[in-house]
This record gives structure tokens, C-alpha cells and sequence, in this order.
């Protein structure tokens, strides 16, 4: 098995790309080893000293270390040792009963605005998600208030220096071509 690595925009995450699918639909997140107890995979990263973060895509898995753990070169050669023996060990990615965890926050927005949640949602999945999953990473709608859309940063999204630049110059200019009634967009 050949694991390729790739950077991402944020400096403390690191995208695996172990050449299979990792997940077949929806995505996982685990922050904390407590959250990462729903997904064997997760666990056999977070047993990886330094390991802060784990996010996993439809064929990525994209790993955040602490910031004053070790550099990369200390820790990456045993994350690709645990995606490698977790992957030949037949175990599955996600814990019997477990879905990926893509709709754990609810959302919020007026019924009045669900024309414009309907857009928003479209314009995410279609050309912004996309482009995000490229950098390890993931944005989720959370809500619509006011002409303020909140979203989620996820994986390598999650705590990169460069996703307010992101969200301001890339995801606000790109709601506001489409909906001009939005005014700004927040992260969560």
C-alpha cells in the first residue's frame, strides 16, 4: 500500500491520501480523542503522539498535529503507519452503528429565508466544497440571519491561517454574486 502526502494551506495539517476510499458517503471529524472513539481509524491516530485532529473525506484523511508537538518529520512516518495497518487490518472507518457525522449541528434559519438557504446550500456543494476538499478540508452551512450565513471550518479548514481570507474574499464574494441580499460570512 502507497500512501501519498500532500501540504495543505494550513501548516499544523497534513493530507493522507491512502488510494482507496476512506469514506463512501458523508465525512467524520474528531477533534478530541473522546470524539474519535466512534471510528477505529480515528483512535489508531490519536494513539500517534502529537496528533490533535482527524478529518476524514471521501478518499483523504487529513491529520492536524499540535502546534507544539513535534515538526512533521517526527510524526508523519507513524500516521502513515496506522493508516497503513488499520486499512490492512480489514477494520472498518467508522464504528458499527456509526454514521459520518456530516448533520451533527443544527441548523438555523427563518422559514421565510428558505429559498435563500436552498441557494446557499447549492452554491457550497457545488463549487465551494469542492475546492476545500482539494486542501484537506470541508465548510458546512450551520445557519442564515440578517443577511449573515454562518458556517463550519472543518479538517484542514479548521484553525488554517488562510480561511478567513477564504471565507471573505473567496466564499462571501462568491454568495454575494449570486445573493446579493447577503451582507458578510461568519465561521462557527
Amino acid at each position: 500500500m502507497f500512501i501519498q502526502t500532500e501540504a495543505t494551506p494550513n501548516p499544523a495539517t497534513l493530507k493522507f491520501l491512502p488510494g482507496r476510499v476512506v469514506l463512501d458517503q458523508g465525512t467524520f471529524e474528531a477533534r478530541d480523542a473522546e470524539a474519535a472513539a466512534r471510528s477505529p481509524l480515528a483512535q489508531r491516530l490519536f494513539d500517534v503522539p502529537g496528533v490533535a485532529g482527524v478529518y476524514f473525506g471521501h478518499d483523504f484523511i487529513s491529520v492536524t498535529k499540535a502546534e507544539d508537538e513535534n515538526l512533521w518529520p517526527q510524526v508523519k512516518p507513524a500516521i502513515l503507519g496506522a493508516i497503513m495497518e488499520h486499512f490492512q487490518s480489514g477494520a472498518p472507518v467508522l464504528a458499527a452503528g456509526t454514521s459520518p457525522g456530516d448533520d451533527d449541528a443544527e441548523e438555523f434559519f427563518d422559514p421565510a429565508d428558505a429559498e435563500t438557504v436552498v441557494t446557499i446550500k447549492d452554491l457550497l456543494e457545488t463549487r465551494v466544497r469542492p475546492a476545500v476538499a482539494g486542501d484537506g478540508g470541508d465548510i458546512t452551512f450551520r445557519g442564515y440571519k440578517e443577511g449573515v450565513v454562518y458556517l463550519e471550518m472543518k479538517g484542514a479548514c479548521s484553525g488554517c491561517p488562510s480561511s478567513t481570507a477564504t471565507l471573505r474574499h473567496g466564499v462571501q464574494n462568491l454568495f454575494r454574486h449570486f445573493l446579493p441580499e447577503i451582507r458578510e460570512v461568519q465561521a462557527i
